[in-house]
């Protein structure tokens, strides 16, 4: 059985220090769980080198909340997928945030899906429905659209380095999160997607992300699909985001 994935995202939040506070508690977290949770972060760009080296006597993942659909070139304030590898393990790519505030097109995602793989880093690809989508029934379309768009030309022999995140957009952030059977539901749906895009997604894991937290943790992991949490604020609360990787690991047991 593949451990629960369990990726912090401190989006545009933290000093230095702070991150230095809590990169520790996420290495104790998972160090006290043992093997059997995959634990990663992504703090802001700036902080990625030093983090990289604070956690390297551990199994904390270091990962980048974003990066550049181009490569190397004359594109100022992008960071790139190749500067990345030298810093981090994986990449979210198509975040919600990124998508509603920036503008980021199905087409863009698919490139920058393309420029993680290039340097061989796990993308995290993220795909959600927004609240007017879902209550006129079109979830599940809206989530489809997504996916194919994003991995269209993906090679299967890389499926390994896929993670899927289904974040339904009305619960980012706002304290109201999909309830375990919706996430079940829609993660089964993602699923099944999958495997006849590929024939065969078993390598691929597939996350919940929206105001999950400790209180909900247990219940959402214990859902045969949900494979683990993307985690927004309550991974910047070292005691919250310890009590989610202690419940991943009860639940393995």
């Amino acid at each position: 059985m593949t451990p629960s994935l369990l990726i912090g995202n401190w989006k545009s939040n933290t000093t230095f220090a702070e991150a230095e506070s809590l990169i520790d508690a996420a290495k104790a977290a998972q160090n006290a769980t043992g093997a059997e949770v995959w634990v990663g972060v992504t703090p802001p760009f700036p902080w990625l080198m030093a983090l990289r080296e604070r956690i390297q006597d551990s199994n904390v993942w270091i990962g980048a909340q974003n990066c550049s659909a181009t490569d190397m070139g004359a594109y100022t304030g992008e960071v790139t997928a190749s500067m990345l590898k030298e810093c981090a393990t994986f990449i979210i790519v198509g975040h919600s945030e990124r998508r509603a505030y920036y503008g980021e097109t199905d087409e863009v995602v698919r490139e920058k899906v393309a420029r993680v793989l290039e340097q061989d880093l796990h993308a995290v690809l993220c795909v959600g429905e927004v609240l007017a989508q879902r209550e006129a029934g079109e979830a599940e379309a809206v989530v489809k659209s997504q996916l194919l768009a994003a991995l269209e030309g993906y090679p299967e022999d890389r499926l390994y380095r896929l993670v899927i995140a289904y974040e339904p957009v009305w619960a980012i952030g706002t304290g109201v999160a999909a309830t375990a059977d919706d996430a079940e539901e829609m993660c089964a749906f993602i699923r099944g997607v999958l495997d006849k895009r590929f024939g065969d997604s078993n390598h691929i894991i597939i996350q919940y992300g929206g105001s999950a937290n400790e209180k909900n943790a247990a219940e959402l992991l214990t859902k045969p699909h949900v494979g683990g949490l993307l985690i927004g604020g309550a991974s910047l609360k070292p005691e919250a985001f310890a009590a989610m990787i202690q419940a991943a690991a009860d639940v393995a047991e």
